[in-house]
This record gives structure tokens, sequence and C-alpha cells, in this order.
């Protein structure tokens, strides 16, 4: 395998830190919102831009490639069915066919931690109670980042981190229990943000934010945004929570993610997209299946903005991915098929027209606050468009013919076994205009559809979205390695725990797994909020 995995280092220097003065009489001073000079905020917190810096770096981790690779890309990015690998790494037994290979999730699991919980729990320390903003700064992106993990595993260790018991072990919070915490530090950090909103930020704030360059209001938005997104994800299992999280983030001034602009994307200079190495120089991540027959079927403009035209004589210059968890040979036999465009210097994590496509959801459940329903469905694919410059999506969005395309694989070890034909339950026959008098599950299918072909390339919440709703519809493996662990039709809907959890800290692990719906630490186990049906 051409793949290297990075054992992290922790933050060293953070480590050692040992803040020995805080600031003085900060309740006598009324310079700014939080009692304290920007000269006497940068002398006792120096530190705190860089630990938020690494956090918001590693939400999506962007260096070492190898370790995206292993964080995401050879996890959430197949499973959405944005990408796929031409590799067959490990004899093609491997995470993509369901047989998880446990150095990868090891990665997967601990980058988080080691990344963005760790500098996030030093930077509450230093602040809460004394530097509001960069306190709630700590809370949005440490949320922004574990609900991710949660995703993946559901019971994360979290509420007690960095609190062992008396045998060593730390405990993990149950799913339920964890997305609780989120719903209470999103609201901590909107309530301090809420009043902050049309002032100017500290020196320490603007330093510390690589998204928005210390803009108050578009910090607001974006946790209103996440509050509104996770409260959509419980919606299947706690109706009565989601509905009082999500009309809280409807109803505050500060309002959602409205344009590009607004978009939580992270800024990493000019260092290169891992993507680009992973699908560029090592050539080990191409286009999945089912992006290219939707956005294919759909003429969609942001295809060419994706992907590139694939090489190979067979499918020359057309648009065509690889069928995820196929019987493949070697690498050569799909390497010329359609790969990524080139990606800039941003990670995009968050979308204002996701905002947009969550917001007509919560109007088809009926939440106050959420608009009309239509609207915020064509708004979300403009603000797409506006994203990509792409002028007017008006003739798009009321196409009522289009249909996503059959996917026919040339190259398939055995003729006609990766293809998909019309008539198949895996190929969608949704349009894309709005329709009215359509079953809520049909709005929902157009609305998650679209966010799905406006979230790309972010695989992670994609996976999630798909697990929660079933949509879009994906195309289901055909090679099952999982050994009866996964149902080849009802998806892989978690990923196991490492063993290095279970020989560290195994007892809180069994504890963990207990919380599970099954429970059983495999990956066909759904999560707390992904109820079997």
């Amino acid at each position: 395998m051409n793949y290297k995995i990075f054992k992290i280092a922790g933050l060293a220097m953070a480590a050692t830190l040992c803040f020995s003065s805080c600031t003085k009489n900060f309740e006598d001073i009324n310079k700014n919102p939080y009692g304290s000079t920007d000269e006497e905020l940068a002398a006792d917190f120096a530190l705190v831009p860089a630990l938020l810096q690494q956090a918001q770096r590693s939400i999506y981790l962007y260096q070492p490639a190898p370790t995206f690779q292993l964080q995401q890309n050879l996890l959430s990015d197949i499973y959405s069915g944005y990408m796929m690998s031409p590799t067959p790494f490990g004899g093609n037994i491997n995470n993509i066919t369901y047989s998880f290979v446990d150095g990868w999730i090891n990665t997967t699991f601990s980058t988080g931690y080691t990344n963005v919980m760790n500098p996030c729990y030093k930077v509450a320390g230093f602040t809460k109670g004394k530097v509001p903003d960069s306190y709630a700064m700590s809370l949005i992106v440490k949320v922004e980042a574990m609900h991710r993990t949660s995703d993946i595993f559901g019971p994360i260790i979290y509420s007690k981190y960095n609190t062992p018991s008396g045998d060593g072990s730390v405990e993990y919070d149950s799913q339920k229990d964890v997305y609780y915490t989120f719903f209470e530090e999103l609201k901590t950090a909107i309530d301090i943000l809420t009043p902050l909103a049309d002032k100017t930020s500290t020196e320490l704030f603007k330093k510390s934010d690589l998204v928005y360059g210390g803009n108050y209001k578009q910090w607001l938005q974006f946790a209103n945004t996440l509050r509104l997104r996770l409260a959509l994800r419980i919606v299947n299992v706690d109706a009565a929570k989601a509905k009082l999280e999500g009309e809280a983030a409807l109803a505050n001034p500060g309002g959602l993610l409205q344009t590009y602009k607004d978009n939580f994307t992270v800024d990493i200079g000019s260092t290169t997209h891992p993507l680009n190495t992973i699908c560029g120089s090592w050539g080990d991540i191409l286009m999945g299946a089912p992006i290219g027959t939707y956005l294919g079927g759909y003429n969609d403009p942001r295809l060419p903005l994706y992907f590139k035209k694939a090489v190979d004589p067979a499918v020359k210059d057309r648009y065509i991915g690889i069928r995820n968890g196929i019987n493949i040979d070697g690498k050569a036999r799909y390497a010329d098929y359609s790969k990524l465009v080139d990606l800039p210097g941003k990670l995009q994590l968050v979308t204002a027209a996701e905002a947009w496509f969550l917001k007509a959801e919560a109007a088809i459940r009926g939440w106050a606050g959420a608009g009309n329903a239509q609207t915020n469905y064509e708004t979300g694919i403009q603000t797409s468009f506006n994203q990509y410059s792409l002028g007017s999506a008006s003739t798009y969005y009321n196409n009522a013919t289009s249909l996503p395309a059959e996917y026919i694989d040339p190259k398939a070890m055995t003729a006609g076994q990766n293809d998909i034909k019309k008539g198949s339950q895996y190929l969608s026959t949704v349009t894309i205009k709005w329709e009215e008098g359509v079953t809520l599950d049909r709005k929902l299918e157009r609305i998650i559809t679209q966010k799905w072909i406006a979230n790309f390339p972010e695989g992670q919440e994609a996976w999630s979205e798909f697990r929660r709703t079933g949509y879009p519809k994906l195309f289901p493996v055909v090679v099952n390695n999982s050994g009866g662990k996964v149902s080849t039709t009802d998806f892989v809907r978690r990923a196991p725990f490492p063993s290095n959890e279970y020989s560290t800290n195994g007892a809180a692990v069994a504890k963990a797994v207990s919380t599970l719906s099954e429970p059983k630490d495999v990956g066909g186990t759904h999560l707390w909020w992904d109820p079997k049906k």
C-alpha cells in the first residue's frame, strides 16, 4: 500500500504551557466587552490564537495528506458517493469493501482528539470567564469537529475528556448525551456572540480566526447553522428536542449563513489541498460513480468544476467515476477515469447553500421561522451557483424532466457486474424542479439530493445525511468483505472502535458499546440518531 500512517504528535508547546498570570481586575476595566485591553489580552493569552488556528486547520486535517487520507478520505468521502479509490489496498480487503483496517480507523478516531479537542480544551481553560469571544470560538470549533467523530463512531469521550476515573479509564458519553452537550455548548457560544454581532472584534480574536477575519456576526451565523444542522440530525429519534433546538437557531437575530461569502472555509494559504495530493500525484482517489450519474443526468454546470474528463481510451472525454466497493485487480484498471479538479487553499466545511437547504427541510417539517420550503430550496441552489460564478440557476431548478443517468462500467472485471440501469432501486427518479403536492419524503429526497451536490467535496457530512435520510440514493458495494457484519443493502452505518482503545481503555469502550442500538461494535450497527427502519 502506498499510503503512510503518520503518528500525530501532541501539541508539545501547548502541553507544556503554564499560564501563571491572568488579567487582573478585569471587572473594573470597561474599554471593551471583556473588561481588558487588547494589549493585556495579548500579553496573557499570546498562545490562544495558535491553539485555535491549530484546531480550525484540523477539523478537516489538511497536512500531512496521508493523515487526512485515513481521517476521512478512505472512509466518509467514499461512503458518501462522492469519490472512489482505484487502488486495491490490502488486496481489496479494506474499509471500502467493509473490512475495516484497524490502523486506518485508529487515525480516524484519534485525529480529532489530538488536533482539535486538545487545543480547544486548553483554550477553554485559559479563556472561560476571562475572554468570552475566544471561549465561544473554542466551543464552536470543538463541536464542529467532534460531532463529526461522533457521527462516525457514535459514543465518544467528551464531557469526561482529560478526566480519568480511579482506575485510569476515561468514560465515554452516549451519542444522545454528547449531542445534548453539543447543543448546550452551542447555546453558550451563541449567547456570548449575539450581543457582539455588530461590534468590532479584538485583535486576539482576529488573530485566532482563519475563516472570517474576526467577524463576530459570521461566527454567530455559523454557530446558528451548525445548531440547525445538528437539530435536524436527531429529528428521527428525538423530534421534540430537534424542534426545540432548530427553532432556537432559526429565531436567533444573527440568522444563518446567507451568501457564499459566509461559507465556513478554513484558509490554509498556499499549502496544497490534501485531495489534490491524494488524487493528483498519488492517484488514489477519483470520481465516485453516484455523483457522476446525478451531475451528468441533470446536465449540472458544476460537473466540470468538480471533475475532469476521463482519459482512458475506453471512456475518453467522458465524465465517469468508479462504483464503490467493486472487484479491482490493480490500480491501472481505473486510473484514468475522472479525476477531481484541483481545489484551492480553502477547506470547505459548511456552506451557505447548506444553510438554505437546512431551512427548506425545517420548513417542510413545519418549524417556526423556517419560511417557505420552495423559496429556501431554490435559494440554496442559486447560492451554490453563485459560489461557482454560474449566473442564474432558474433554468436548472425549473428542470422537471432530467433524471440521474444510468451507470455503465465498460471496464468491469465481469461484464455488467458494476452497471446500474434504469429501473434499478438504486437509481433515483427524483427531478430537480420543486413539487409542492407530493409527500414529505419526496420533498426530503429533492432537498437532500441538491444539498449533497452543493456540499461537494465534504464527504463526512454527506455520509451522515445519507444514513439519516437514505438520500441521495447511492449504489451498494459489489464486494462485501465484512463477514456478515455489514449488510450490503443497508450500507455501512458506522466505524468500529480501534483496537488501541480496547487495549488502553477497554472497560470504558465496553460500556460505550452497550449504549449502541444493537449493541455490537460493528460497521452495520445503527447510531442513536439513525434508528433502524
